[in-house]
């Protein structure tokens, strides 16, 4: 009899493409733990299905050590982490630039880096390309963004950390990312912006999750890849 699959933490499990993702590999029979800020009723179906749903706040230091911490508690072993948590807020005059800069920082870069330290012995000690970690990151990274800016550079700085923790955790631990631009509209957007988004692509379609889910397989049965980008953009920096 094999042993037990070792689990997949997928930060942002709770919607979208983290939790595309967390029903892939549940559908697989691999163990997953994920981390919701909000309870949508998704959490329930994971929790249904076998997933480890862990409520975590990642605007701040002290939720994401917590959060850290839990996850020790749970299992000593990780087949992955994949951090796809993320949100996404503009520079508006209602809304202060620490605040907007702040949120960014700790979402897409406080997390990822202590969530990295704190949990590497998980990763470790399985052989040679045996574990991964995965992070989101966003096609701005190439061309910046006037009207989102602190979350353009806290992406950019989440590109950086994919080549220093790839130098890190090498040859035990393969560390990649995967910057998307649209992959799937949300249900209240209008047909009019349907069109807009799509016309800034080459390939002028919003391919869905499975595109993502194709590529994150790759990069787990990759023996050899680390330290790299992928854009998933449909040829959007070209246009």
């Amino acid at each position: 009899m094999g042993s037990q699959p070792r689990p997949i933490l997928i930060t942002g499990g709770g919607r979208r493409i983290g939790l595309a993702l967390a029903h892939h590999f549940l559908n697989h029979h691999q163990p997953v733990i994920v981390s919701y800020r909000t309870r949508y009723s998704a959490i329930d179906g994971l929790e249904k299905a076998g997933a480890t749903c862990i409520e975590a706040n990642f605007c701040h230091d002290e939720g994401i050590l917590a959060f850290a911490e839990e996850v020790k508690k749970r299992t000593d072993t990780l087949r992955a982490v994949i951090h796809n948590a993320s949100t996404w807020l503009a520079e508006k005059p209602d809304v202060p630039l620490t605040d907007v800069l702040s949120t960014m920082l700790h979402v897409h870069v406080h997390a990822p880096y202590l969530l990295n330290h704190a949990l590497e012995g998980l990763l470790r000690g399985r052989g040679h390309a045996a574990s991964d970690i995965i992070h989101f990151t966003d096609y701005v990274v190439e061309r910046g963004s006037d009207k989102h800016i602190a979350y353009a550079a806290s992406k950019a700085a989440l590109d950086n950390l994919t080549r220093s923790f790839a130098r890190k955790l090498a040859p035990e631990v393969k560390v990649n990312a995967i910057a998307p631009s649209l992959i799937l509209f949300s249900e209240n957007d209008d047909p009019d912006y349907r069109q807009h988004a799509l016309n800034k692509s080459l390939m002028k379609i919003a391919p869905g999750e499975k595109e993502i889910i194709d590529l994150v397989n790759y990069l787990l049965t990759s023996c050899y890849v680390t330290g790299r980008s992928f854009g998933v953009d449909g040829g959007r920096p070209l246009r």
